[in-house]
């Protein structure tokens, strides 16, 4: 619940408490009133009596009720003697407050019994004269506890406004910081590392936004570092792939090389001669030239050539080319360059080129796509790769798998983010962002 609605809620329930020990003190009270009536009258009719058995002073015939001053409307008094005497009464018409509203008299009856009469026998000297009873007035007493209740429910809803008014400006200003810190941490969970809490002015306050900040701090240095050394070691990896391109390509490719010219100089030297020497050199020389093909496939697959002699475009578009050879009879491939690709750092290109090729891959591996387009735009500022396949895929992949993760390793460490979603109607759409300037987006 609301903080602002728990104080609105104590409120309400302070006048309520409020409220009904109002109306237990009024029964109390009426009750208290009652009965030192009785006590009063009693004592006055005692006195009479002595006076009428004394002769002293012109007394009026007993009972006498002229001293009585009611103080509520409708009250009675009544004597009733011992004897076969009539009994005498007198009531009070004077009516000083409004009537209670029904539901106030019905809601007070539920909890209290309203004008309990008092009856005390009248003795003296030990003869037993008759039983004086007081008979308060139900209507005057809802009558006088609803003014009462009215009264306090108008002064203390002013003030309990009041005060809560003031708690809530109050708990609105000191919570204030409370807003900011969520909205903050909001932020982190979106991966805005460089976000920071300003220096409140309330000292609780201030020690959780330093916490705060040298928390996201610490994060953010320990980000960058993660992220400079997936840098170092994709580059040593890439260093790693070159060297070893280079290595099959002047020792195994070389030796295959000569082999496949040996082969076809012994074929061409046996002629009619040796036929079956011939026919030897010639297997021998299929077998080179299909190892020496594998080798080429492996070669462009570590280090494609056209990526340190010519760039992004041309290696891209050689893939694509190879990808369209391969699987020219199920899939069309298409390939959209906008922008100049010749300026890219070779961070950026090597990591473009490889989630190109790890995309291309994994739609032939997994996606049974009938189309593929890759689209590639570069300007100033950023570079955008989207790839877009029509494959059976209907909802994006909940776990990643090694494919997908290389990927987003090699986005991540250059500030780029990298996001999937599903085409329309089918099919899996993976869009690249990378920064080419120091503004840098949020990690994904």
């Amino acid at each position: 619940m609301h903080l602002l609605f728990r104080i609105v809620a104590a409120a309400f329930l302070c006048l309520l408490l409020s409220g009904g020990l109002l109306l237990y003190r009024s029964d109390r009270e009426a009750r208290q009133a009652v009965q030192d009536a009785v006590d009063q009258i009693s004592q006055r009719l005692e006195l009479q009596l002595l006076k009428l058995s004394t002769g002293i002073g012109n007394s009026n015939p007993f009972p006498d009720f002229e001293f009585w001053q009611p103080q509520s409307a409708g009250t009675c008094v009544e004597f009733s003697p011992a004897g076969a005497g009539t009994p005498r009464q007198l009531c009070s018409n004077v009516d000083p407050f409004a009537p209670a509203p029904p539901w106030f008299e019905r809601l007070y009856q539920v909890f209290f019994t309203p004008a309990v009469p008092v009856a005390r026998a009248l003795v003296y000297h030990r003869h037993n004269y008759g039983t004086l009873t007081l008979r308060p007035s139900a209507r005057w007493q809802l009558a006088a506890t609803w003014a009462q209740l009215r009264a306090l429910m108008e002064l203390s809803g002013v003030t309990v406004l009041s005060v809560c008014l003031l708690v809530v400006v109050s708990i609105r200003r000191a919570l204030h910081p409370a807003g900011v810190i969520v909205a903050g941490l909001r932020a982190i969970q979106q991966g805005d590392l460089d976000q920071r809490l300003p220096i409140f002015r309330l000292h609780e306050w201030r020690n959780i936004a330093q916490a705060f900040n040298q928390l996201t701090a610490g994060q953010q240095r320990l980000l960058n570092e993660r992220q400079a050394l997936a840098v170092r070691l994709m580059g040593l990896q890439e260093e790693e792939r070159a060297g070893l391109a280079r290595e099959l390509h002047d020792e195994f490719g070389q030796s295959l090389a000569a082999i496949n010219a040996l082969a076809l100089a012994i074929s061409q030297g046996a002629g009619s001669r040796c036929p079956d020497v011939a026919a030897d050199a010639g297997r021998i020389r299929t077998i080179s030239q299909h190892m020496l093909a594998n080798i080429r496939d492996l070669l462009r697959r570590l280090r494609p050539a056209e990526l340190d002699e010519t760039g992004l475009e041309s290696s891209l578009r050689s893939l694509i080319a190879g990808w369209r050879r391969q699987r020219q009879a199920t899939t069309e491939f298409h390939l959209v360059i906008a922008g100049d690709c010749g300026g890219l750092p070779e961070a950026v290109s090597v990591a473009l080129f490889r989630v190109t090729q790890e995309c291309l891959t994994n739609v032939a591996k997994h996606a049974s796509a009938t189309r593929v387009a890759v689209e590639l735009e570069v300007s100033a500022s950023d570079v955008r790769l989207k790839i877009e396949d029509d494959g059976r895929a209907v909802e994006v992949p909940k776990s990643s798998g090694i494919g997908l993760l290389g990927m987003r390793e090699r986005v991540t460490p250059l500030h780029g983010r990298m996001n999937l979603a599903i085409g329309q109607p089918h099919g899996l759409v993976v869009d690249v962002w990378l920064p080419l300037t120091a503004d840098r987006g949020p990690t994904s």
